[in-house]
């Protein structure tokens, strides 16, 4: 299985079309959400081409290959606008042998063991470590209001590799 991974769209019509044809170029099966995806929240500037209406038709485009958390700024509304299931706070995923549990960041991190990866977005800023209790953690940071200078991307997984990249394809560490 390839999951494209992305966090943080905030209802940026611009950055989401950036993203879905990064999905396309790089032939996903699914796209991991891990939440803010319509609203821009009260903390954040508004992002270019703000149009969660737009937002949510164009990942209605793809809503079978969607698995999806929700973040602090996603609301009942929300929910009810987007063409696919918002599951949680947490959803996991099992591939290729791992446990990849998604959030968005804002809730206590779940019980997780030597070994799993723990995703999330939230802080806008990509973040890869290994955890002092064994667990990897990956952000792949904002599809649309990146901070501390980081770029808009997200992460690429497949057979156990995961990849960060700018919604261009570039490649970059963390």
């Amino acid at each position: 299985m390839k999951f494209l991974i992305a966090s943080d769209i905030h209802g940026s019509a611009k950055y989401c079309r950036q993203l879905l044809q990064a999905f396309e170029r790089e032939q996903a099966d699914k796209l991991l959400l891990l939440g803010d995806i319509l609203y821009h929240g009260p903390r954040n500037p508004l992002p270019e081409e703000y149009s969660p209406k737009a937002v949510a038709e164009m990942l209605g485009n793809i809503k079978t290959k969607i698995i999806c958390v929700r973040g602090n700024c996603d609301s009942e509304v929300d929910q009810m606008v987007l063409p696919f299931p918002v599951l949680s706070d947490y959803a996991l995923v099992c591939a290729d042998g791992l446990n990849l549990y998604l959030s968005h960041g804002h809730r206590d991190i779940p019980p997780l063991q030597k070994g799993d990866v723990y995703l999330t977005g939230h802080t806008h800023v990509p973040l890869n470590v290994v955890e002092k209790e064994g667990y990897y953690h990956f952000n792949p940071g904002s599809v649309s209001l990146p901070k501390e200078n980081s770029k808009r991307g997200y992460i690429l997984y497949e057979n156990r590799k995961f990849d960060f990249k700018t919604l261009d394809g570039k490649t970059f560490n963390v």
